[in-house]
């Protein structure tokens, strides 16, 4: 019965207009995940001020001085406490959306992150800075795949493209903030704080101050049809259609015949089942690549100008400069979000972001090197919008945040490694090596995506069905 009223329910969603009510429920989840990529991408930014303190060296480092990879990288052990954090995340805490519903968990784990940056901050060992991070992590990535979970489930079919791509520009809209916050601080001491210790938590409090925007956020309808809930489902829906035929003025059109999606044992075992398995596995090796080329730039761009013979105080300038492009990858995706298909946007941006790292590799002039920099970060940019949503579609509701919580792991899991990795090829041989690094991970991940399913225009049930 639940699956029938699910799809019943679905049907509806998927009629409504592009309307107000629903792009405000989009916005105010977007603005959940706003200081979720703060604390995400802040690494960069305060890298060079981290560094300095002196809390990467072996005596602060404590047990993780016993590594001799980590010793070799410095800063990577930080990168390698946020991403593993985000995979502990992900892999085990994600399915929670499933049980629990995806509201309750997207709110608690905005909660869980502040606090745990918040105490970050105030460190003052390498080792506790690499433990805290690593607490904080776990609940960035429950939140990131609670976020991508959620818009999925409310947004039309033929509006799902640009929800995604709206959502990482609103997001996106504060990397440029960290990147000025981390260039017109340096070398202060606000409040008597080290400015990388401010940069932090800025971040945490306006996670609080976002918690109050985002209480009005309705729970998904169509995982409380699966979980039973019908008559709460119905209500919100209900609610929804008033609200759009409130603004619009207009009757709704008649839902399209529901598509049922196949009954399951709703765990995570189901995603190795026949229909899945190769949407697991092409998603898994996809998800180790991407990440390399995504955060081996984003993670590491003052600190690549620096390699690239750009002096520290001007890497900082010059990055922020390149941070302003983040938003705009994603909002030059709303033109196109909806009528090309998702993978093959995404390995077009793959493409794209391989060569332009190759050129950035063998550049020194300063002009040249933020122009290519912009360039990857748009195509970066555009990848991640489109893969976000890409594998939030192949899964059915009963399993959706457990599937893309298990695939989307191991771009955490890759991600740890490879900050140690970049590390390490920087003190070999510089960005070229790393630029190659880079470039056979987007060939990897072209070729993973090219064998996965279209979902253009389709709805969540169709594609599942």
């Amino acid at each position: 019965m639940s699956a029938v009223k699910s799809a019943e329910i679905a049907a509806r969603l998927d009629r409504l207009p592009a309307s107000r009510t629903v792009w405000t429920i989009i916005i105010l989840i977007s603005l959940g995940g706003l200081f979720e990529f703060y604390d995400l991408f802040f690494t960069a930014y305060v890298a060079p001020g981290m560094i300095g303190s002196g809390l990467f060296k072996p005596a602060s480092l404590g047990i993780f001085a016993s590594l001799s990879a980590i010793r070799l990288a410095g800063f990577g052990s930080f990168v390698f406490a946020t991403f593993f954090g985000l995979w502990v995340g992900v892999l085990i805490f994600g399915q929670v959306a499933d049980r629990y519903g995806r509201r309750l968990i997207f709110t608690m784990a905005l909660l869980w992150y502040s606090a745990s940056t918040a105490i970050m901050a105030f460190q003052t060992t390498g080792f506790g800075l690499d433990l805290w991070r690593f607490i904080a992590g776990v609940g960035i990535g429950v939140e990131l795949v609670t976020i991508d979970t959620f818009i999925s489930e409310l947004m039309p079919r033929r509006e799902r493209g640009r929800a995604f791509s709206i959502n990482q520009f609103i997001t996106y809209l504060v990397v440029p903030v960290i990147a000025f916050l981390a260039f017109a601080l340096k070398g202060s001491k606000p409040f008597g704080l080290d400015y990388w210790r401010v940069v932090i938590l800025v971040g945490s409090l306006g996670a609080l101050v976002v918690f109050f925007i985002q209480r009005n956020i309705p729970e998904s309808p169509r995982w409380l049809a699966r979980r039973g809930r019908v008559d709460e489902a119905e209500r919100i829906v209900a609610d929804i259609e008033r609200k759009v035929m409130a603004e619009t003025g207009q009757n709704l059109p008649d839902p399209a015949p529901a598509v049922i999606e196949e009954d399951g044992n709703g765990t995570l075992s189901e995603i190795f089942a026949p229909q899945y398995l190769k949407r697991t596995i092409l998603l898994s090796i996809f998800n180790m690549a991407q990440v390399i080329g995504f955060y081996g730039f984003a993670a590491w761009v003052p600190t690549l100008l620096i390699h690239r013979g750009i002096h520290v105080t001007a890497s900082l300038e010059y990055a922020f400069i390149i941070a302003i492009a983040n938003p705009f990858g994603p909002l030059f995706g709303t033109l196109f979000a909806d009528r090309i298909e998702r993978k093959t946007q995404i390995m077009g941006s793959l493409a794209m972001m391989g060569v332009v790292m190759a050129l950035f590799a063998i550049s020194n002039a300063p002009a040249l090197l933020i122009v290519l920099g912009v360039l990857f970060t748009l195509a970066a940019n555009v990848m991640s919008y489109a893969f976000h949503n890409y594998q939030a579609e192949l899964y059915p509701t009963r399993i959706r945040a457990r599937a893309v919580g298990f695939v989307y792991s191991w771009s955490r899991l890759a991600a740890a490694f490879a900050g140690l990795a970049i590390g390490s090829l920087l003190t070999a041989g510089g960005v070229p090596y790393v630029a190659v690094f880079i470039g056979i991970a987007m060939i990897i991940g072209i070729t993973a995506i090219s064998f996965g399913p279209s979902t253009k225009g389709l709805a969540l049930e169709q594609i599942n069905h």
